[in-house]
């Protein structure tokens, strides 16, 4: 369940452009801050009528590949401003800080980051719903058994837990747990349905969706297709639907 199946970066930073995704109209901040010695830079996705004085649904996504500020970008188009500005969502999505990326020791800024975004904004409930694909889809999963007490869903698309262990898949325990993963990516879809059995044996509420005709770069969640990742987290604030 440890098994790691990456896109090379070049592949994926060769497919995104060809997905056609316009960029996104919200209102678009960047930003960085050091924490423990290492400078994390990040984009800011805020409501077009954002009112600092007025809470909000907050998203913490994570971007795939070597999850550089290329990369960042990229998600934030594809799968991420439009929809948040519609729904009126913060989202939060930081590069890997000193190209660690957040599996491999870049979590060394958590959870001190997330209390300083939680200083910034009014966050519904002052808890996140955290999402990423691919090295981003294992990048949540890791920070969500690390600090659970953060957030209220995981999404990876694709994406899996690392290093399994029953107190780590115990931490996601009160999480609403949402898995996509393309037809054509088939090691990512073993891992994932693995796993998802696993968390469903131990009582813990899974939806996965296996995109037909899709490979590792989902194009059926950009777009107008990404309204599928934030009804995964409408469902979420209601408590999870039934897989």
């Amino acid at each position: 369940m440890n098994r790691r199946r990456r896109l090379p970066a070049r592949l994926i930073l060769a497919v995104l452009p060809l997905l056609g995704i316009e960029s996104a109209t919200a209102k678009v901040f960047d930003k960085d801050t050091t924490i423990s010695g290492m400078t994390v830079h990040y984009k800011v996705v805020l409501p077009t009528d954002y009112d600092a004085a007025n809470t909000y649904p907050a998203i913490l996504a994570f971007p795939p590949g070597p999850q550089t500020m290329d990369m960042v970008m990229s998600t934030l188009q594809r799968n991420w401003a439009a929809e948040a500005q519609r729904r009126g969502y913060i989202v939060v999505i930081p590069a890997a800080p000193n190209q660690r990326l957040f599996f491999q020791g870049g979590a060394a800024i958590f959870p001190e980051f997330l209390d300083q975004l939680l200083a910034e904004y009014k966050i519904r409930d002052r808890k996140f719903h955290i999402a990423g694909m691919s090295n981003g889809g294992i990048s949540a999963f890791h920070i969500a058994a690390s600090w659970p007490q953060y957030f209220w869903s995981v999404t990876g698309f694709p994406g899996f837990l690392p290093d399994a262990t029953p107190e780590r898949v115990n931490a996601l325990a009160k999480m609403c747990i949402n898995l996509h993963a393309g037809e054509f990516d088939t090691e990512w879809v073993k891992t994932m349905e693995e796993q998802a059995s696993q968390f469903r044996s131990r009582g813990l509420t899974v939806r996965m969706t296996v995109e037909k005709g899709q490979s590792h770069v989902i194009s059926t969640l950009t777009g107008e297709g990404a309204a599928r990742l934030f009804q995964d987290i409408e469902d979420s604030r209601q408590g999870c639907a039934p897989p």
